[in-house]
């Protein structure tokens, strides 16, 4: 792959890998294993596997291994390894680094899944996690200790939309040797800019835009060859959340269109928001491209947009949030984000239903947040279809 091309035509060409068939999109390799040429030649890769050479489907495969080059390729990074879905990909990105006795410090606004790993799991083994705003860099300064081995944060918050000044909060975790780890759902491929703003590791769940739409599980953990190599392929080896064949191809394919996707929908996303600025029926509406959004000065120099989803508080509570929904004629109501079509959730009883009614009240996910993660629909529809949903409301 030429370091030359852009990033449209990497998206396209990036870690591609052709048979003796020269087929012109990439082979899904649906085999459990790999047939060696002699003993010695299998004692030989069991030893140390070429670059292009492979072991096993839990270790590696040459369609997942395009999908890494390729991600890697967008992100910046100078490695990946895939993963069988988002959380898979977070758990690998902490556990495989954590041992008993190390300190993490996060963020408090997390996905419900991530929680559950920095509040039940990690302690379990050990590990002791202090929780803060995110948002106040002076918690950051005050809870990272001389032994924090890592930092964990979403850059941009689910659902609140909050966003955490990356480049600051790398710059006080590196000050005590502390690992920085970055999940980037909501900043996208397209937008990230964390590995140049020095996050250590950057991880997506590859389910949302990178697939983009619908149809299949998936994750990626993305940093240094080192960290890669060392840390977390040897933690997946052995504990099996490794991405299948059949969802890289499908991920390969998602992010042939990434750019272009993820564009349109971040501009239809800042259409909707602003037609819905200032809506009697709206608490609040959240969307870190807005010039009114506390932090759009931050998400300008951080991302360069505000993203595809915006978040909308509805004034009448929970009673008027579940007559918004199910009023929509082109949105669907699910869990999901980042999908050619427009998703609605309502955090409070899904996706942060686990949370106690004070902890979610502390995050602002109030009973009348709808979550609206914004598709490829006609956006002028899509604000036509809100509006009238509002009515109904």
């Amino acid at each position: 792959m030429s370091e030359k091309w852009n990033t449209r035509t990497a998206l396209v060409h990036g870690g591609t890998r052709r048979s003796q068939y020269g087929e012109v999109s990439e082979a899904i390799f649906l085999t459990q294993g790999f047939v060696y040429d002699s003993a010695e030649a299998a004692e030989a890769r069991f030893v140390e596997a070429g670059a292009d050479e492979f072991i096993y489907a839990r270790y590696g495969n040459p369609t997942v291994a395009m999908f890494e080059e390729r991600i890697a390729r967008l992100e910046g990074a100078e490695d990946a390894f895939a993963t069988a879905s988002g959380m898979a990909a977070v758990n690998a990105a902490l556990m495989s680094c954590l041992r008993a006795g190390d300190h993490v410090v996060a963020a408090r606004a997390l996905f419900g899944s991530c929680l559950y790993i920095l509040e039940d799991l990690l302690p379990r083994f050990g590990v002791e996690v202090t929780f803060v705003d995110g948002t106040d860099l002076d918690q950051w300064r005050a809870a990272i200790r001389p032994d924090t081995t890592a930092i964990f944060f979403e850059s941009t918050a689910n659902p609140t939309l909050e966003v955490i000044d990356i480049r600051v909060v790398a710059d006080i975790a590196h000050e005590h040797g502390a690992l920085v780890i970055v999940d980037n759902v909501f900043a996208t491929p397209v937008f990230s800019r964390a590995i140049s703003l020095g996050a250590d590791v950057v991880v997506y769940s590859a389910t949302k835009h990178i697939d983009g739409q619908g149809r299949a599980l998936g994750g990626v953990v993305l940093g240094t060859r080192d960290f890669i190599r060392k840390t977390v392929e040897p933690y997946m080896k052995h504990t099996g959340g490794a991405m299948s064949p059949f969802t890289a191809w499908i991920m390969l394919k998602g992010l042939e269109t990434i750019d272009l996707r993820v564009r349109a929908q971040a501009a239809s996303t800042l259409k909707l928001a602003e037609a819905l600025e200032g809506h009697p029926k709206l608490a609040r509406v959240l969307y870190p491209g807005l010039p009114t959004h506390l932090q759009n000065a931050l998400v300008k120099a951080q991302t360069g947009s505000g993203g595809t989803v915006v978040s909308l508080d509805l004034a009448g509570g929970q009673g008027a949030a579940f007559r918004f929904l199910n009023a929509l004629e082109i949105a669907v109501i699910s869990n999901n984000l980042g999908d050619a079509k427009s998703i609605a959730t309502h955090p409070a009883t899904t996706t942060h239903q686990r949370l106690t009614e004070d902890q979610r009240a502390a995050l602002g996910i109030t009973p009348g947040l709808i979550r609206f993660s914004v598709g490829l629909e006609d956006p002028d529809d899509l604000i036509a279809d809100v509006m009238a949903a509002l009515d109904r409301a």
